[in-house]
């Protein structure tokens, strides 16, 4: 039986959605892994776009129940961290204590990142720790996106492949992803 494994990421927001999944569900397959796409799946009508969102959820949640792992892009999307959907999705499957890999499509961490959407304006409070021009603190560990991404990985054995893609190929570079599907291979 092979490795089932819930592929995560914004990449379901795209224009070229459909494409994508594909592609990435075809990388899965050539690793002789069986990938669970949301997006894979038709879901009934519901009275009310509410109710609608909920079959969704409830559709993906089950998608990961059937899942031994998942592979999660944490590239950023809409801002300076991961798809918040798929933020979740690494945390439900980290609860279950399955396998977990990760991969953004770019270098900058995530302090780094909040630095620039600071534009540079991070000063240290009277506590030592660093804090934008709103007062709020920041976090600086060094790590790919918030502590509890990156360390829940981490702390479980898991993979995070890190790969600066090109701007315009921000969702659409698969190289990270591969190398997702590479160590997920030599376990």
């Amino acid at each position: 039986m092979s490795l089932k494994l819930y592929l995560a990421g914004p990449e379901v927001f795209l224009p070229n959605a459909r494409h994508m999944l594909d592609a990435k569900a075809a990388m899965a397959r050539e690793f002789g892994f069986e990938p669970i796409c949301p997006g894979d799946v038709t879901i009934e009508p519901a009275p009310t776009r509410h109710e609608f969102g909920l079959k969704i959820s409830a559709v993906d949640e089950g998608m990961m129940n059937r899942a031994d792992g998942i592979i999660a892009n944490l590239t950023p999307f809409r801002g300076i961290a991961a798809d918040v959907g798929t933020a979740f999705e690494l945390g439900y499957v980290c609860a279950q204590g399955k396998r977990v890999a990760a991969y953004t499509n770019m270098t900058a961490n995530h302090f780094q990142r909040t630095r620039e959407f600071y534009k540079g304006e991070i000063a240290e409070g009277p506590d030592g720790r660093k804090r934008g021009p709103d007062g709020l603190s920041l976090e600086d560990f060094d790590m790919i996106d918030n502590l509890m991404l990156h360390g829940g990985i981490e702390r479980r054995g898991g993979f995070i492949a890190v790969h600066d893609a090109p701007p315009d190929a921000l969702y659409t570079d698969l190289t990270a992803f591969r190398s997702c599907l590479d160590w997920y291979a030599s376990r």
